[in-house]
């Protein structure tokens, strides 16, 4: 099954993020950016993995047209780099509200490098109030 969604931010220094599903609800991703530009960022929070909480990110733009494959067990966020960016995503798993989750962007767990940003970033409550992982 496949679900599709978007997300539309319309100021460059949006940060949404770092989201997951608890399994057994871990949810595959495919991330592309359709307008403006994102550093879209994979962490990877499973426990037996090598790269367990290693992060990897990728520029997403409207202009390169990559798409970035985000395997069940890693935390998905994202800045955006650009005014009026969209977000199309494609899912392999239904969304499970009851066991949605997140973990803080900034979290000294994964040392995530976020682009500098001179203004302010903008980061809604939910995303903001997420804990630090507890390894």
């Amino acid at each position: 099954m496949v679900q599709c969604n978007a997300s539309f931010n319309r100021h460059a220094g949006t940060l949404r993020g770092l989201h997951y599903q608890a399994e057994p609800h871990g949810e595959p991703k495919l991330v592309r950016c359709v307008r403006g530009a994102i550093f879209d960022v994979a962490v990877d929070l499973r426990r037996d993995s090598p790269t367990f909480r290693c992060w990897h990110a990728v520029e997403l733009s409207e202009q390169n047209g990559l798409a970035f494959y985000i395997p069940p067990g890693l935390a998905h966020g994202f800045q955006t780099l650009a005014d009026d960016s969209e977000v199309l995503y494609q899912m392999g798993a239904p969304y499970v509200a009851e066991v949605a989750r997140g973990v803080r962007w900034n979290d000294p767990a994964f040392a995530i490098e976020w682009p500098d940003f001179a203004g302010e970033r903008i980061i809604g409550e939910r995303d903001r109030s997420y804990p630090d992982f507890a390894a």
